[in-house]
This record gives C-alpha cells, structure tokens and sequence, in this order.
C-alpha cells in the first residue's frame, strides 16, 4: 500500500509553477501546513507568491497567499 502524498507546488506572481524552491513530501496534511507556517517567509523571500497543497497531485485546498507584508 502507498501512503498518501501531500507537497506544496509554488508560483510565482503571475500563476507559473516553479520548479525551485521544491517541498519535502508528507504524509499527512497537518504536517504539510506546519512546514509551511515554519518556512513561508524564506518561500516568499525566493519569490514564491502563492502556494497550492497537493494530495497525490490534486490540489487539495485553495491557494495560500505567502506576502512578507502578512509578517
């Protein structure tokens, strides 16, 4: 049996997916939004706008907006 997959897929301002930075993968959810809330301010520091948690490659929630202005 496979477990579950959860990763972040970041973007940049105008909605492109970038390849870098690239996220750890977890196995659950919660573990994916506690990365997250620890290291949005280095993600959005490198460029990334908004980022979209996928679920075995689905998105699984809507997009969260990373803005250093939200600090």
């Amino acid at each position: 049996m496979i477990p579950p997959q959860w990763l972040w897929e970041f973007r940049d301002v105008t909605g492109t997916v970038l390849p870098e930075p690239t996220s750890p993968v977890f196995t659950n959810q919660y573990d994916a939004e506690q990365w997250l809330g620890q290291t949005w301010r280095e993600l959005a520091a490198a460029g990334v706008a908004d980022a979209v948690v996928l679920h075995s490659g689905v998105p699984a929630a809507p997009a969260v907006q990373l803005s250093t202005t939200l600090a």
